[in-house]
Parts: structure tokens; sequence; C-alpha cells
């Protein structure tokens, strides 16, 4: 009988792409794969460390999965991912009863460290983060119409409030012959549409072949067979030239979507967060960018209360929102986070100050997404098919606006039986509760 793994991930895509090749290495080495830990002889969280709220998640999911061992003690606990790449030993002194911790850089040897945890074997192991294997087979744990297609680790923009440069390590690309291999095994998978990340997706190549590469990768992408969806995330505004926006609008395969962080819109802001740009030069590649893809769903993220922002800061962010009106967007508090430059800078906010200014932002997008909403109703969108609702004999969905988890969903009918991953298209009827509804034309 073989041995069970049961295993968590949290955090970003970036970091569930890592679980699903674990996964895989995992079941070809003879490990059979539980969805309950109950049944479970080892058990992995795979961690996310980025900020405070995904640190208490974390911790919060070793305790529960450590708790089986007063039931179960034969149960192994195994850490892996952000928080353990971060906190090394730092974890083995507060919860000792976890069996073993190891880095990012480790996962390629998942499977030995798993047979010395069957042998009891305590494994604390933190090989360099540039071990950390880029492509293998996976285990999807997405639906298995849509899969991410992670494309470089690490990141080298060095933003201070972030830590994952000292986590992931510096930005390494992704071969391209690697990245299109896995994205033709994954569309005769059955994989329609490829959700495209990295930590700064628009920097990909410079590192690899000494010019930006994101435009030919992308041209290449969408001649794969199979494919319908090319989604892209995590776009800095910086990179985002007059190239990368006509290969977006021309490409029939890349859904007009574009998701790009710019945290905040001050010039003085940006530049305690070591970001470039300021709101002039912000409104302006919007614009361009809304005026070369009509169509365009834009994505953004902002931080509020960064070290020394003033309420006139503050309010020059507000305005931007309003006068911006972004079709998705999500505003956090600022999370000060040890060791990164930030957490050293002077003008500290209240962590309440911080929580209600990114309330008001939030509130601000609120009023915005009801606008968006009500002005598409009577409009097509195309759509992708997530699950029946056999009670209310429906169907959800996202649309080409919608990436997973991240933004929301639209229910609709049909009168006929749709298939999970079919594409189709809804005519929008009504919006209840931010949730649109409508009817396969």
């Amino acid at each position: 009988m073989s041995n069970k793994i049961g295993m968590i991930s949290l955090g970003c895509p970036k970091n569930q792409v890592d679980a699903e090749i674990m996964l895989s290495k995992l079941q070809n080495h003879g490990y059979e794969i539980v969805t309950d830990p109950g049944e479970a002889d080892i058990i992995i969280i795979n961690t996310c460390g980025f900020i405070e709220s995904a640190k208490k998640e974390s911790i919060e999911n070793i305790l529960d999965m450590v708790s089986y061992k007063e039931d179960f003690p034969s149960v192994k606990v195994l850490v892996t991912g952000c928080l353990a790449e971060r906190y090394r030993s730092e974890i083995f002194t507060e919860i000792p009863e976890v069996d073993g911790v190891v880095g990012i850089g480790a996962n390629n040897d998942i499977c030995e460290i798993c047979d010395k945890l069957m042998n009891y074997e305590k494994v604390e192991e933190f090989p360099p983060k540039e071990a950390l294997c880029f492509d293998g087979d996976r285990v999807l744990t997405t639906p298995p119409y849509s899969a991410y297609l992670k494309i470089a680790e690490g990141c080298s923009n060095h933003c201070t409030y972030c830590a994952i440069p000292s986590i992931r390590g510096e930005y390494r690309s992704r071969p391209a012959e690697s990245i299109l291999a896995e994205a033709e095994k994954l569309s005769k998978n059955g994989v329609k549409e490829l959700i495209v990340v990295a930590q700064d997706t628009t920097r990909y190549g410079e590192d690899l072949y000494g010019k930006n590469a994101l435009v030919p990768l992308l041209r290449s992408l969408c001649k794969v067979e199979g494919i319908e969806w090319i989604r892209l995330l995590y776009l800095y505004p910086e990179r985002i030239d007059d190239s990368l926006i006509e290969t977006i609008a021309s490409e029939d395969k890349i859904v007009k979507y574009m998701d790009i962080p710019v945290q905040h819109c001050s010039s003085r802001v940006l530049k305690r967060m070591n970001r470039k740009g300021d709101r002039e030069s912000l409104t302006n590649l919007f614009n361009k960018i809304r005026e070369r893809i009509p169509d365009i769903t834009l994505r953004t993220t902002f931080i509020a209360g960064f070290p020394g922002e003033t309420e006139e800061e503050f309010e020059e962010l507000c305005n931007f929102v309003n006068e911006m009106k972004f079709e998705r967007m999500g505003c956090f508090a600022y999370s000060e986070e040890e060791g990164t430059p930030a957490a050293k800078l002077d003008g500290m906010l209240p962590e309440e100050e911080r929580n209600r200014r990114a309330d008001i932002v939030n509130d601000i997008q609120s009023g915005i997404l009801d606008e968006i909403n009500e002005s598409l109703i009577g409009k097509e969108l195309i759509t992708i098919v997530e699950e029946y609702d056999g009670y209310t004999d429906s169907y959800y969905g996202r649309t080409v606006m919608d990436a997973p988890e991240i933004d929301t969903q639209i229910c609709f009918t049909c009168g006929y039986d749709l298939n999970d991953g079919e594409i189709v298209t809804v005519e929008v009827i009504n919006c209840v509760d931010g949730l649109l509804t409508g009817e396969v034309v």
C-alpha cells in the first residue's frame, strides 16, 4: 500500500504552480495524493509569507494540521513555500511539533524529503533559492480547462515594501522553449485558458536574452492549438510599451484584460516605494491603452497608508481612482514587513488609519463597479462556463473581464446543457447585489 500525501497550498498562483510540480513528483515517486488530511501520512503546507495576513493564514494552517498529530501521532507535517524560506529554523522553534521545514530550493528534492519523514527523520533543508525547479509535470489544482503558466521566478524590482526578492531571489526568466512545451502539453490535456504569471511579467527575458522577450513569447503562445484564452497578470506600468499594447490589441487569443499593479499615483510616495512614475504618466498610460484597446478591462492594486503618506497624497489617490474608473481594482492597507526598507521609513501610520484609508478607496471603487455593471446590461460578454447550479438550474462562469480567484463571476441560464470549460456568449440582463445575471445568446 502506497503512502499518502495531502497538501494545502496557500498564497499566489506562482506558489500554486510550485505545489502542482511537487505533487506530480510525489505521485510519480509512488505516493498517493489525497484531499482529506485525515487520510494522509504526510501533510504538506505550501505556505505564503508575503504580508502579515498571509503569514497568519499560513501559521493557522500549520497549527491546524499539527493538531491532527494529537489523534494520529504517526502523521508527519512538512512546511514548504515562502514562510518556510523566510523564517526557516524559527518555525521549528515556535512549532516544535512540525516534522520538516524546507526552503523553496528544496522543492526539487521533495520525494527524498518525504521519504526521510516516513523514516521518522526530522528534516530541515535550505538549498539556494536558484535551485527551485522551473518546469516539470504538474498535477493541476485548477479546473481542467484553465491553468497558470509561470514564465519567471523571483524579482529584481526591490520595491521597499516587498520581501519577495529576499524570499524568492533575483528575477530569473524561464527559457521560451520550456514555456511553449508546457503550453502544448497543457493544451493536449484539455486546457483552454492560460494565465501567464511572474512577479513581473513585463520583465520577461531581460536576464536570459539581454532584451525584453515578452512580445515574441506571447506571439508564439498564440500559435498553440487548442488554447483559446491567454490572460496576462502582473504587468509593471513602466515596462508596458507600444509593442506590447499592439500585441494585446491584435492577437485574438489574448484576452483584453491587463492586470497592472501601480500601488499609488503620488510621485513622492512612489519614489519612497522605489517605484517609477507619477499621476500624469500613469494617466497617460491608461488613456493610451484604452484608446488602442477600447474593450480592455484594466485591473490594478493600490497600497493605502504607506509610511509618510500625507492626507493630501491620500486625497490624490482617491481622486485618481475616481478619475480613472478601473474596471477591476483592489486596495490594501500597508503591511509593515520586517527586513524591508519601508519598515525603517519615518512617518509610520497607525494600523487603524491604514485600514481606514484602504476602506475608503475600496468604497469608492465599489460605487464605480456598480456604475460599470449597470452599463453592461444589454451587452454580450464572452464567458467560460465554470459550474452548474442544479438548485436554480443556472450556470456560473467568468467573463473575459474576470480572472479566476481574483475577480467575480456571472450567473446565467441556457436553453441547452453546457459543459464546464465551454466558452459561450452571454447577454447581460441584470445586476443583483453586484452579481451580473444573463442568458446564453
